[in-house]
């Protein structure tokens, strides 16, 4: 008989899971107190602490505040800038290519909820992963939903949500974001 899987494995392999769970309750806390820690130090960012989070070594500049539920579903390439108040929740794998800039009060996010109401009622709920390729320049206030891929040199509009994925070379904006043209 097959083992049961934690409620973390079901969280990592996209399936419906309780994030109420105890170990993952504690690991958003951990995540959690190192951003708080990391938003604290607003003179010196403090990349030790953004390499304890994601697990790696990090060149990133991530302007405070900053804040995801994880770090370590978050990989990051080189050259990341991110402005003020990048919110990532990391339930999946969150990739950021390299030479990303990021503009303030955006929202990334792997993590979603079922539709069927009953479902979502009973706790469970889900994440799909996100790709942002290299060269990617998101546009202040953007939000980007689950299971999203961008492509390598794309410009997101500001404001913009973006609910599918969007292939390389093009410019993109609204709500939902359109391809506007291609570069």
């Amino acid at each position: 008989m097959p083992e049961k899987m934690s409620e973390k494995e079901k969280m990592l392999a996209g399936q419906l899971c309780m994030s109420s769970d105890p170990e993952l309750s504690a690991e958003r806390r951990k995540a959690k107190g190192l951003c708080a820690r990391y938003n604290q130090n607003l003179a010196d960012l403090d990349t030790s602490i953004l390499q304890t989070l994601f697990g790696s070594p990090t060149d990133a500049h991530i302007e405070p505040p900053f804040f995801c539920d994880y770090g370590y579903n978050i990989r990051i390439g080189q050259k990341l800038f991110a402005n003020h108040n990048l919110v990532i929740l990391d339930c999946a794998l969150v990739t950021l290519g390299d030479n990303v800039l990021i503009g303030p009060n955006v929202v990334i996010s792997a993590a979603t909820h079922p539709t069927d109401p009953a479902l979502r009622a009973s706790g469970l709920d889900y994440a799909q992963p996100i790709t942002i390729g290299n060269n990617v320049w998101i546009g202040a206030s953007v939000t980007i939903l689950p299971g999203v891929t961008i492509g390598d040199n794309v410009t997101v509009g500001a404001g913009s949500v973006v609910t599918r994925s969007l292939p390389a070379n093009c410019v993109a904006a609204g709500n939902p974001c359109r391809i506007i043209r291609e570069v």
